[in-house]
Order: C-alpha cells, then structure tokens, then sequence
C-alpha cells in the first residue's frame, strides 16, 4: 500500500501545484483577460473561478480538512476541467489547447482514486 501513498502525494501534489499556478495565471497574466473572453466567458468569471481554485487547493492539499470538503473541491475541479475542455472545442481552439485540462483531469482522477485508497487504509487500521 505503500506504493498507493506515494502516488496519491505525487498526484495531488501536482495537482495543487497546478491549481495554484492558474489562480496565479488567472490573477496577474493579462493574456487571460483575452481568454476567457475567447471562450465566451465574461471577465469577472475569472476572478471567481481563480478564487475558486485556490480554495479547492488548500482544501485538497490541507489534510486536516474534512473528508466531505475535499470530496466537494475535487467535484469542483472535474466540472472546471470538463467544462475547460468543452469551452476550448467548442471555440474551435487547437487540439494542443485540449492537453493541460485533459492532463489536468487525469491528474484529477488520479489524486482522487488513491485518495479513497488511502483512507480506506487508515480507517482499516
């Protein structure tokens, strides 16, 4: 089981870092006030989604965080990466533009399915 450990940390923690990076994306590089405008979302959608993000980092990356907040931050996560990958087609974007929110869903499923593992563990024990 340790093996499920080491994957969930990894995971997750590419995960947060990821997460963190976009909040940061979304809050001071101006080529996402293009973006999302591109996408057919208003500007102000940024701003809410990237103090979204951020929320759901801490949360999923802090441990002492109840089992149903981190359960509601990675629900929050797949819809903002699906919707990522619907609103980058539907734009008529290059598929190049499809690999960081697939990449980030996988990432996502991931951190998520070991998640359960590991908690499995501790509670068996």
């Amino acid at each position: 089981m340790q093996t499920q450990k080491i994957i969930y940390r990894i995971s997750t923690g590419l995960l947060v870092l990821g997460m963190l990076a976009t909040f940061g994306n979304y809050f001071f590089n101006p080529a996402f006030k293009i973006i999302f405008p591109h996408l057919g979302f208003p500007n102000w959608f940024r701003i809410e989604l990237g103090t979204a993000k951020l929320l759901g980092a801490i949360a999923i990356a802090i441990p002492a965080i109840p089992s149903r907040v981190k359960e509601w931050a990675y629900f929050g996560f797949f819809i903002s990466f699906s919707s990522a990958l619907l609103a980058h087609y539907n734009a008529g974007d290059p598929a190049f533009n499809l690999v960081p929110p697939f990449l980030m869903l996988f990432i996502l499923v991931t951190s998520y399915l070991t998640y359960h593992k590991v908690t499995a563990e501790k509670q068996a024990i």
